[in-house]
């Protein structure tokens, strides 16, 4: 995304909890959701890589024992403007075969590429 649009105030979070060995054409399953948002100029995305987790599935993950610890839980967190966001999640669908999906309302404070002020942007 060029560093020409602004964002700013009353925004909406997708996040999407997937596992880490999840994948989609023999790639991983978050590499594909953030190449997507990219492809769709939304504002950024970010990976987080959980320690210790379970799902709809009870099974608990954990970085503690190594033969749990190949399908930690990821978290794919996207913000932008409300009507980009929802017009995004058709380009989930078929991914997600196992996960959750969420929206919640958020509020963007500062949002600056690192050829601007300084700061970090999302995903940066």
């Amino acid at each position: 995304m060029s560093g020409a649009r602004r964002l700013s105030g009353p925004a909406l979070r997708l996040t999407v909890l997937v596992g880490e060995s999840d994948t989609w054409h023999h790639r991983p399953l978050y590499n594909e959701i953030v190449h997507r948002a990219r492809a769709a100029g939304l504002a950024g995305a970010s990976v987080f890589r959980g320690i210790e987790g379970f799902g709809a599935s009870s099974v608990v993950h954990t970085s503690r024992l190594l033969s749990l610890s190949e399908d930690l839980p990821v978290a794919v967190v996207i913000v932008d403007e409300e009507e980009r966001v929802r017009a995004f999640l058709p380009r989930l669908d078929g991914l997600v075969a196992e996960g959750l999906v969420t929206l919640e309302r958020c509020e963007v404070v500062r949002y600056a590429g690192r050829g601007g002020d300084g700061g970090a942007g999302a995903g940066e």
